[in-house]
């Protein structure tokens, strides 16, 4: 009844309060479904001039590295080189203990004089048995005139024992006397022909103990030269810039010569060995001007020229890379070998044209599948814009009124890693493209460029 009263009493009053009731609760849903429209980060398409780059680690070495190894074996006794030393060709680095390969010597030495010897002791031989060979002619001849003269002999005393001269026990002397004379001569030549036969045989000792020594004479060269090898020198003018042994070590070169020292030929040329991936190498160019950054000097830029792009691929997990060579000027020697480089090699550039922001490229809203399906189909994008970006098509998502997003298929070109080359598609400059939700704190500024290594 009271209340009843009161509005009877107040309704003018009454009718405001209840009608301002309504408009407080309108406006705060109003308010509230505002607040759940999402809303978007936006970066500004520009015009402008894009130079598009590979970037890649790589590791800084002298252009010539030459590594000293030690051919033979042995314990070091010597070391006459360091870390940085200047080093010049035939300067002696170090000295193995010689006095094995010193005993090497003397009996290779040894031996070759007993070949030598021997050689001589034959040719003697030969000239000894030439001499006998020329005795045996001559016996021989000397027994063949006696049988001519036993044989006319033999037929006279025949002759006279038919007549009845002489007696038939003088032919049958005479007959005998003859096959005696006969089987001399037959002996003397066979006697001559055997002593040919040694000089012939002496002949082949002659020739063989030449080749002995030879082989002597290769086995003295051998143990010199291992003797030699004791002292190593360097090969090359340069700097020393490994050094793997020291004094007392035991060097052991039964497989393969241990590397000893490492000696860098010119440290004011130098060169950065770059991996690049597969993808990149068809767009490096031979002779494209570089720059690349190191620890070291992480405030300072220092420009080289690609030089070579070795055909020796490297596979690491299934990520195919060649190695970029850059050369570069290295006059003061602030560079070191082994430091790691942070290459950029430029590959394109344009200048005065649309530049989208790399973030609206990355960009896709938190929308269902079938949602995203729908607004692709909507707005006519190709299916390759979607998946596989052949031919460069890309997707980007300009906001509209009430907080939705329309997606515009664009044709990318090369990229600088912060904006991306627009060469066709709905979008000019000064437009806003989508790069992220309001309030995601896991999203980057559309601007800011990527960490070093980010993708293409």
């Amino acid at each position: 009844m009271r209340f009843h009263e009161y509005y009877q009493n107040h309704r003018g009053l009454t009718l405001v309060l209840a009608a301002a009731l309504i408009a407080i609760l309108a406006g705060g849903w109003a308010v509230r479904r505002r607040a759940d429209d999402p809303t978007y980060l936006t970066a500004e398409v520009q015009r402008g001039g894009i130079t598009s780059v590979v970037q890649a680690t790589g590791t800084i070495n002298p252009l010539t590295t030459v590594p000293v190894g030690s051919y033979v074996s042995g314990t070091v006794k010597y070391v006459f080189a360091d870390f940085n030393s200047r080093v010049e060709a035939g300067q002696v680095l170090a000295q193995l203990d010689p006095e094995v390969y010193q005993a090497q010597v003397i009996q290779a030495r040894g031996n070759l004089e007993n070949a030598i010897a021997n050689q001589k002791n034959l040719e003697a031989t030969i000239t000894a048995q030439q001499a006998v060979i020329k005795t045996n002619e001559a016996n021989l001849e000397k027994l063949k005139a006696a049988d001519v003269y036993s044989d006319a002999n033999t037929k006279r005393v025949i002759d006279l024992a038919e007549q009845g001269v002489l007696s038939k026990d003088q032919a049958d002397q005479a007959q005998s006397g003859l096959r005696q004379s006969q089987a001399q001569v037959r002996a003397a030549e066979a006697q001559l022909n055997q002593s040919v036969a040694q000089l012939a045989e002496t002949h082949a000792q002659v020739e063989q103990a030449k080749a002995q020594v030879k082989t002597m004479q290769g086995a003295l060269a051998l143990a010199e030269a291992n003797l030699r090898y004791c002292t190593i020198v360097s090969p090359i003018d340069g700097t020393v810039v490994a050094k793997n042994v020291t004094v007392g070590q035991s060097v052991a070169a039964s497989l393969q010569a241990p590397i000893v020292f490492s000696i860098a030929q010119d440290l004011t040329r130098m060169q950065v060995a770059a991996a690049t991936d597969e993808s990149d190498t068809g767009n490096i160019k031979i002779g494209t001007e570089a720059t690349f950054q190191v620890d070291a000097f992480p405030s300072e830029t220092f420009r080289g020229r690609v030089s070579a792009i070795r055909l020796n691929a490297t596979t690491i997990q299934n990520v195919v890379t060649y190695s970029t060579i850059i050369t570069f000027d290295n006059p003061d020697g602030k560079l070191l070998p082994g430091e790691t480089a942070y290459a950029t090699i430029p590959t394109g550039d344009v200048s005065d044209t649309v530049k989208i922001p790399n973030a609206a490229l990355r960009f896709t809203p938190p929308l269902a599948n079938s949602m995203l399906r729908q607004l692709y189909e909507q707005n006519q994008i190709p299916p390759a814009a979607i998946t596989s970006h052949a031919g460069g098509w890309r997707v980007v998502w300009k906001p509209e009124a009430g907080g939705k997003l329309r997606p515009l298929a664009v044709r990318a070109g090369i990229t600088d890693y912060t904006f991306t080359q627009l060469i066709a598609g709905d979008v000019k400059a000064g437009d806003l493209l989508a790069t992220g939700e309001a309030g995601n704190s896991a999203v980057a500024s559309p601007t800011s460029p990527p960490r070093f290594g980010a993708p293409r």
